[in-house]
């Protein structure tokens, strides 16, 4: 799976999408609107964009969700789940689009349910409760095939007291999967640490509840079944401002979209002069994304093994880069099939490169 979001539709429209090497594509993101309507990042593009995909997908025999929410869309999922009222109309509400623009689940990605996340978001003890009533509503408003999911963290949902709850098995009685989103575990910093950690194996991580192994650990022990978990995989990274030599546990200068630091997608450090193809491997039967990138223009590829992922760094250009590439997806990938879980979903899918050698390594990893 993968998550399309409306802002990548000028540059990498849905016509450029290789759906056979998806089941699933999520189109990111309606927003819940204060009245408990569903308003869009873009209202102009984004509900063209969204019947597009649906079209293409559905032709290729596969499926397409719309997630609602996002980091910056999930102010108002608090007021619209609150009262049985609210909920009724907001699950109206959704049934409605879902209807109108044919497709074939919807996921939630509520940032986040009784803990606080972009500011200005609405917060409430009893978000998490309330969620579950809502989705009670809206489950059997929909056609019985609907496929509903959510993006979470790497813990449980937050009870009233902000804490992981000990027993989330009621949720997965109502949704199909949730998907973990292991990624942005540390963003740009002087002191950079891997985005996406696949674990803590040198036991020195100062934030060991966020790992890939950490996760399914957590949620399986509050009773959500491994079958209905799906691993979260970044097509992203962070530059950071840095010295650093190692990542913590704790004659180019890169450009994020603002400039200085911030999230790098993987193609751009390839586009940028950062990041190339080693030579092609000499075995013939090797497919030809198992060749390795190496660091190029002033920045070196080391490996962390504590998290299992790899960085670049520029002395030069003072840079530390933390990213994922084939190596590292496709070792998350083998765990979420050794896990047993659902499957994998990247954020996202305009990522990857042209050869799509990311989402190649995840289905390699799936045994695919």
């Amino acid at each position: 799976m993968a998550y399309y979001p409306d802002w990548a539709g000028d540059g990498f429209p849905p016509e450029k999408i290789d759906f056979g090497r998806f089941d699933w594509i999520d189109f990111a993101f309606a927003l819940p609107a204060e009245d408990m309507s569903l308003t869009w990042d873009d209202s102009d593009s984004a509900p063209t964009l969204l019947d597009r995909l649906v079209e293409h997908a559905h032709t290729a025999g596969k499926k397409v969700k719309l997630s609602i929410g996002g980091w910056t869309g999930s102010k108002y999922f608090s007021p619209s789940v609150s009262t049985p009222e609210n909920r009724q109309t907001f699950a109206s509400n959704i049934a409605a689009l879902y209807a109108k623009h044919n497709v074939d689940g919807l996921d939630f990605d509520w940032e986040y349910p009784s803990q606080h996340g972009a500011d200005g978001n609405i917060v409430s003890p009893s978000d998490t409760a309330n969620f579950l009533a809502f989705l009670r509503i809206l489950r059997p408003m929909l056609p019985a095939a609907a496929k509903l999911s959510a993006a979470v963290l790497p813990e449980p949902f937050a009870g009233p007291d902000g804490e992981p709850l000990a027993d989330v098995s009621a949720f997965a009685e109502v949704l199909d999967w949730v998907l973990i989103m292991n990624y942005d575990v540390w963003g740009s910093s002087a002191e950079p640490g891997p985005n996406a950690p696949l674990g803590d194996a040198c036991g020195n991580s100062t934030q060991p509840h966020a790992s890939a192994h950490a996760a399914v650990a957590q949620w399986t022990a509050a009773g959500f079944p491994a079958d209905q978990l799906v691993l979260g995989l970044p097509s992203y990274g962070y530059v950071s401002q840095s010295s650093a030599e190692r990542l913590r546990q704790r004659a180019v200068t890169l450009k994020t979209e603002d400039g200085g630091e911030g999230q790098i997608q993987f193609r751009d450090l390839i586009r940028q002069g950062a990041l190339a193809l080693a030579a092609p491997t000499t075995d013939p039967s090797a497919p030809e994304y198992k060749a390795k990138f190496v660091g190029t223009g002033g920045y070196t590829r080391y490996w962390d093994e504590c998290s299992a992922t790899p960085y670049l760094r520029s002395e030069k250009a003072g840079q530390v880069v933390t990213f994922d590439d084939p190596e590292s997806i496709g070792l998350k990938a083998a765990f979420a099939k050794e896990a047993e879980m659902l499957g994998v979903n990247m954020f996202d899918v305009h990522g990857d490169t042209d050869r799509w050698d990311l989402i190649d390594a995840a289905r390699d990893g799936l045994k695919l």
